[in-house]
């Protein structure tokens, strides 16, 4: 009986895989067909009440417009404004303008500013951009595409302002705090080695470390300390941002310490300043990243490092309890102490700043919204999936049988799982979503820590998204070398299969300590 209720449980998600990896069909559709069929079972075999039913329904598909949708959009309406009034190109010239070693633009690009553009707006930016980047400043485009797709691994927990942590918070029931400082500790390792296998990647092998070590260590650690530091004091929100500015400023200085005469091997000539180019004057570049900087300096005063204001806006919220039935969970509806209401403040000041009319940033919302309706229905339909599978008790049962078929070494596997859920979604969020809640119910079972398992699963989410076919069409569009998806996976591959590897050891012995 176990088994069959674990079987049917698990069609939900079987036919994710199917409908998304072999149909190829489109998410929206795909996750909409998911829920009704969890509705049909959630009724008809584990007979949830249908007014149950429709309230757990209702209650994800709030969770998902506010924060979730809420900070995706802010996000992304912030980027594609820098785009539009050209602050973008700007900021692009000032870091290809650092050195002429591919080693430290790859650093400086792919890890530094990667890792920026993950933290404050996710979802293929963090590959597209800095790729693109690097393919324009004479990098070879396929070396370009694997090293961001590496690179993007562990950050993906924290990106779009720390979102699939505070989604796996209202899944998990853990706060997104905790989740944070146990995703930290369990991305260390892999996350500073990153940047190395990064300059390995575009540098032709090992030897590419040569003269590159000291900058390369220097830009690990300068991410990683401050990132690690964020995480376990300030919580979700700021670790990318915090981690990324710090390593390009540090990055920056290693290169002109530390890298004066580049090996010649490793030199490219598109960055040569042309004749008569003018640099950008202080002014300029401090209006180019306006939007940025306001948006760290708004999430830094309104967090709990400056409890007055904290405890001032914190008040303005709503409470409510959506569920119908036995055990709902409370919704929080925080109306300006939001990452997502906090960067649509700072993105509109910055426009301003950047001489944007009103009318134009208008024109940039309506785009974002019409660009990635798709991508919210997607993220509406598998939260309230989650929220139906988990109410009436399907994921209880999955959870179930894997406890008896694995037992202890449950934790080895947990990232495998996360990153099955990224292949899958090809969202970290998503993956907080759709296997969030089995992962803690798991974890519990097994009397383990609900907080590491979901951080095992945000970091199986990140090193899913390396081979995530979504992942690598954005990558390779970026770089404009569509139809080359298959070379550059088995590129990728292998790194996938080190990171999986290493983090079921990690996850694994950290329940042992």
């Amino acid at each position: 009986m176990l088994f069959l209720k674990f079987l049917l449980a698990m069609l939900p998600i079987i036919w994710l895989i199917v409908a998304l990896g072999k149909l190829k069909m489109p998410g929206h559709k795909a996750c909409s067909i998911a829920l009704v069929i969890t509705i049909i079972l959630a009724v008809g075999f584990w007979k949830l009440n249908v007014v149950y039913t429709a309230s757990a329904v209702l209650e994800g598909l709030l969770n998902a417009l506010w924060p979730i949708c809420l900070v995706i959009v802010a996000a992304l309406f912030t980027y594609n404004l820098t785009l539009r009034t050209g602050a973008m190109e700007s900021i692009k010239k000032m870091l290809a303008g650092v050195s002429i070693d591919k080693r430290v633009l790859v650093l400086l690009i792919g890890w530094g500013f990667g890792n920026f553009m993950e933290g404050m707006a996710g979802f293929g930016t963090a590959v597209a951009i800095p790729a693109s980047m690097l393919a324009g400043v004479g990098l070879n485009p396929f070396s370009a595409v694997v090293a961001c797709l590496v690179a993007n691994s562990t950050p993906t927990a924290f990106g779009s302002v720390g979102i699939p942590l505070v989604t796996l918070s209202s899944v998990t029931g853990v706060t997104s705090h905790v989740l944070a400082a146990n995703t930290v500790m369990i991305e260390v390792i892999i996350t500073f080695i990153s940047p190395f296998l990064m300059v390995c990647i575009v540098g032709g092998g090992i030897k590419a470390l040569k003269g590159a070590l000291p900058i390369t260590l220097i830009s690990a650690l300068s991410f990683v300390l401050p990132w690690y530091v964020t995480a376990v004091v300030v919580g979700a929100e700021l670790p990318n941002i915090v981690g990324s500015i710090c390593c390009m400023a540090c990055t920056v200085i290693a290169a002109k310490i530390f890298n004066k005469k580049p090996a010649d091997e490793y030199c490219i000539g598109a960055k040569d300043k042309k004749e008569g180019e003018e640099s950008l004057s202080f002014g300029k570049a401090v209006q180019a990243w306006s939007p940025f900087i306001l948006i760290f300096i708004f999430l830094l005063i309104t967090s709990t490092l400056c409890p007055a204001i904290n405890h001032l806006i914190a008040k303005y919220k709503t409470v409510a309890v959506v569920y119908a039935g036995k055990g709902g969970g409370k919704l929080t509806f925080s109306w300006v102490n939001t990452p997502g209401v906090i960067i649509f403040v700072a993105a509109i000041i910055g426009g301003i700043i950047q001489h944007a009319k009103a009318s134009t940033m208008l024109d940039v919302l309506l785009d974002t919204l019409k660009a990635n309706w798709k991508a919210m229905a997607t993220i509406c339909a598998v939260m309230a999936v989650a929220k139906v599978m988990g109410y009436s008790g399907m994921i209880a049962d999955i959870a179930g049988l894997l406890v008896v078929a694995t037992g202890r070494a449950y934790p080895a596997i947990s990232p495998l799982i996360g990153a099955i859920g990224a292949f899958v979604t090809g969202s970290g969020t998503s993956t907080s979503v759709l296997f969030g809640g089995l992962q803690a119910k798991t974890a519990t079972s097994l009397g383990l820590s609900a907080s590491w398992m979901g951080a095992a699963n945000v970091l199986g989410a990140g090193i899913g998204k390396m081979i995530c076919p979504q992942s690598i069409a954005i990558g390779v569009t970026a770089v404009n070398k569509s139809g080359s998806e298959s070379k550059i996976l088995g590129s990728v591959f292998k790194y996938f299969l080190l990171y999986v590897i290493l983090g079921g050891i990690i996850c694994f012995v950290g329940t042992l300590i």
